[in-house]
């Protein structure tokens, strides 16, 4: 059975935790994830981007010459697409990009994520992460201990103000709840620091 090791925050082994051998140590299923990766990333879009079409502009509405007799190509606007200060043909309007996919895959995707970065050693287990002075150069130097680098997540049990006000100044570094926490949110981070609450948490909803 797959062991994850605990370490406190000095960087010591101080326990393991024996996951599903079911579910990690085995063969990534990456189609899985990027269904969900790109359902997440879709949901994100704000889709307000906008294009006036040629009812959209003001002015116009004079036939700028006559219909015949001036050798001219016939014209009925002067916000015609042809013309400049015209209309856009088949511009970009306002719309909503996000969809969803069924909660079987939005948990098959947690899991082979996670799966994904035990097999690539960079998912690691701490016994606590609260910082109770709020500074930013504990947190720093708990990373440090971890041998922690790149970009991180961090991944909590519950929300506590100290921790996330001393690592709001560390660049690449996410706070998130373990109930909160996706496939997205772990794939975009190189490691995936979890507290060993919010580790059994993440295995509950993998369940």
């Amino acid at each position: 059975m797959p062991e994850l090791n605990v370490v406190d925050i000095k960087g010591n082994k101080a326990a393991s935790v024996e996951l599903p051998k079911e579910k990690f140590g085995v063969h990534v299923h990456d189609a899985v994830i990027h269904q969900a990766v790109v359902m997440y990333n879709a949901n994100q879009r704000q889709g307000t981007v906008s294009t006036k079409t040629r009812s959209d502009i003001s002015g116009g509405g004079k036939k700028p010459w006559a219909q015949k007799g001036t050798g001219r190509a016939r014209q009925g606007s002067s916000r015609s697409p042809l013309w400049k200060k015209g209309g856009i043909v088949f511009g970009p309007h306002p719309r909503d990009f996000g969809y969803t996919v069924s909660r079987k895959t939005r948990i098959a995707a947690l899991r082979e994520s996670l799966n994904a970065k035990f097999l690539s050693n960079h998912l690691l287990c701490v016994e606590n992460l609260e910082v109770p002075s709020g500074k930013t150069k504990d947190f720093e130097s708990i990373l440090k201990n971890l041998k922690i680098q790149g970009r991180t997540l961090a991944v909590l049990d519950g929300t506590n103000e100290k921790t996330l006000l001393a690592s709001r100044n560390i660049a690449r570094l996410t706070l998130v709840r373990a109930m909160d926490a996706n496939a997205s949110d772990i794939m975009s981070n190189k490691n995936v620091l979890v507290t060993k609450e919010a580790l059994q948490t993440l295995l509950k909803r993998i369940q």
